[in-house]
């Protein structure tokens, strides 16, 4: 059993830049990273003061590096916590690589295990994530502006993010996916805002070595892109909480 003064899960940005500040803080901190970050497609990272475009994979190294000069930070990878309960003196965490092998005790536990996606059902998308069709318009919308782009997403909030999008190109293509996502209302004012809305579902992404070209639907038709954005579902998966009491 092994004392901290923070437990942090999760060790991408957000984990690691808290690690730094309490580290520089004299806190004991040990920072446990499943090692299976949720942007592990893309190729580069936006928006990090210094680090703009950055491979993901580099980002962490450079942290970690730079962690490393500070020996109350303790990183271990491809572990997780599988469980999770209070003590008295603050929370004890079940640690290892698929089921607890090892308990350690912290006064402090800090969640930063970021998301889990699923994308929507659509052929050969995986081929082109992370390459030319992204899932953060603040992150790489930048890269594909004044282009003619995608939106794919079954989602309630499609029409929002079509708005969104269409800050950064006046040629931009909502496809649905055969589900009702964008109301007649909103299709209605994405029209009026030169945003077209398609509703079939689509049988097949075209395009190569991860450059898409164009989207064809079960309508026959075939839509001229070069790129765009899909709409993941998101959840965190925080199954460790479940012995926490309320």
């Amino acid at each position: 059993m092994t004392d901290y003064d923070v437990l942090i899960v999760g060790g991408g940005p957000a984990g690691l830049s808290a690690a730094l500040n309490l580290g520089r803080s004299l806190a004991r901190v040990l920072v446990v990273d499943a090692d299976r970050p949720r942007n592990a497609a893309t190729l580069n990272s936006h928006g990090f003061l210094t680090r703009d475009g950055v491979p993901p994979f580099e980002l962490r190294r450079i942290a970690r590096e730079e962690l490393a000069a500070y020996p109350d930070v303790e990183i271990r990878s491809r572990v997780r916590v599988g469980s999770l309960t209070r003590t008295d003196a603050g929370y004890t965490a079940g640690v290892g690589r698929r089921e607890p092998s090892e308990q350690v005790n912290a006064r402090s536990v800090l969640l930063a295990t970021g998301l889990r996606e699923t994308l929507p059902d659509v052929p050969n998308l995986r081929g082109f994530y992370g390459m030319s069709l992204f899932s953060c318009a603040a992150c790489d919308a930048w890269e594909l502006r004044g282009r003619s782009l995608a939106l794919i997403g079954e989602s309630s909030d499609l029409a929002d993010r079509a708005r969104l999008i269409a800050h950064w190109t006046p040629q931009l293509t909502v496809f649905t996916n055969g589900s009702d996502a964008v109301t007649t209302a909103e299709e209605a004012e994405l029209a009026a805002a030169s945003v077209s809305v398609v509703r079939s579902a689509i049988v097949e992404l075209v395009g190569d070595r991860g450059r898409i070209q164009a989207v064809r639907t079960a309508d026959g038709g075939e839509h001229a892109i070069d790129g765009g954005f899909v709409r993941p579902e998101w959840d965190a998966d925080l199954s460790f909480l479940g012995g926490l009491a309320p």
